[in-house]
């Protein structure tokens, strides 16, 4: 589960077959009963009509674990980091950052850092189209060092500045407001 909508959708399924929950949560959701294996596949297939699967291994939980983290962060927090991601992202699940990065990599094909750096491009994308924020809001908001970090990053990742990138944003607004 990687959206509010996906534990709306979970809660839902939850109900409708009957079970109480404690906790419903992105990526995890934790229910009252014990749940029989016949039980537990009728549950996966009603989450996969949905388009959500069901993870059972302690690998595939702990990668979502670590995703759910970081989409939290990038896309829902707003509160500076008080330590660097790494020891943020032990803290959070409590595992040796180490061992982290080297089951996310073999199993994601991609690094930690990659993921996260794609995501809060992502997000710097967001909130340039908002046009709410200027560049050095938008840096603090996202934990860069500095707008040049910020600025290198989103060259590097989209090819384009930040500020050609809105002016692209802007001139294909002007375009449709002409038609």
């Amino acid at each position: 589960m990687v959206c509010l909508r996906c534990v709306m959708v979970v809660k839902e399924e939850l109900n409708k077959l009957g079970y109480h929950y404690i906790s419903v949560v992105l990526g995890e959701a934790e229910v009252i009963e014990d749940i029989s294996a016949g039980q537990h596949e009728q549950l996966r297939t009603a989450l996969l009509k949905s388009g959500l699967e069901l993870m059972d291994d302690k690998k595939s939980i702990l990668i979502q674990k670590i995703k759910n983290v970081i989409i939290e962060l990038v896309h829902h927090s707003e509160d500076p980091l008080t330590v660097n991601f790494s020891e943020y992202l032990s803290q959070q699940l409590h595992y040796d950052y180490t061992y982290l990065a080297n089951l996310f990599s073999e199993v994601q094909g991609t690094t930690i850092e990659k993921f996260l750096i794609a995501h809060k491009i992502e997000r710097v994308k967001e909130l340039l189209v908002y046009n709410e924020l200027n560049l050095t809001e938008i840096a603090y908001r996202m934990h860069y060092s500095s707008v040049a970090h910020l600025s290198a990053q989103f060259k590097k990742v989209t090819g384009l500045t930040p500020s050609h990138f809105k002016q692209l944003k802007d001139k294909r607004r002007s375009m449709l407001d002409e038609m």
